[in-house]
């Protein structure tokens, strides 16, 4: 089934990353951390769909997505920034993704967060505590929703900078070695979302530091 969405705000949330509000159309329902096939109702771009991921709670009002525009790209995500309110898109049903299994290590890579800003949000409504978030971006600049994982109460936030030399996160690539030191019960539920590689790097170090293969969680492994 396809559903008509209408932009209802859209803002920055980092230099190259927008949160669009959308309106929810009767019908559309969603689990935390599930994405769904957009496409935007503009001239030229009717024939280009893109998946994305649901970043508002499945029992919210509204839609709202956070996507990172790639502007090198020449393609949707470049056109994110020029969308205005009352703009279009359609939106499939939605689909997979990464499910919430309860408390664990969600580990993130740049845009790779948007499932968990879903599932976290609402293991934050439900009452839900002891999740640890391990995010991992390029620059301080890249972090989306800093202020939002700092502030939410239930939730230990670890972020790693890989390429700035003056950031007061934690500095380096996530490895074995810094996630055997981040990391405490091995027993426990890990979320990874990412680049291809940065996920299968994870996994592999996951392994290797004790953790059992059915205990890593990943968007291809539902």
């Amino acid at each position: 089934m396809t559903y008509t969405l209408t932009l209802q705000d859209i803002a920055p949330v980092t230099h190259d990353t927008y949160q669009l509000t959308f309106n929810r159309p009767e019908g559309f329902e969603f689990q935390a951390g599930q994405a769904t096939e957009l496409t935007l109702q503009k001239e030229g771009w009717t024939d280009e769909s893109r998946p994305f991921t649901m970043t508002s709670r499945p029992n919210d009002k509204h839609l709202e997505f956070v996507i990172k525009s790639y502007p090198d790209h020449d393609g949707v995500t470049e056109q994110i920034p020029t969308l205005g309110m009352t703009d279009q898109v359609t939106a499939a049903d939605p689909f997979g993704a990464i499910a919430d299994r309860g408390p664990g290590v969600f580990i993130a890579g740049g845009a790779g967060i948007t499932p968990f800003i879903s599932i976290l949000r609402k293991q934050q409504e439900d009452g839900t505590s002891g999740s640890h978030l391990i995010f991992s971006n390029k620059t301080d600049k890249d972090i989306i929703l800093q202020d939002m994982w700092q502030s939410m109460p239930g939730v230990e936030t670890t972020f790693v900078v890989s390429d700035q030399k003056d950031t007061a996160h934690v500095k380096g690539r996530l490895d074995k070695e810094m996630l055997r030191n981040l990391i405490g019960d091995t027993g426990q539920p890990f979320y990874i979302c990412g680049p291809g590689g940065m996920v299968d790097d994870v996994r592999t170090a996951l392994k290797e530091i004790g953790v059992a293969e059915g205990r890593i969680h990943t968007e291809d492994g539902w």
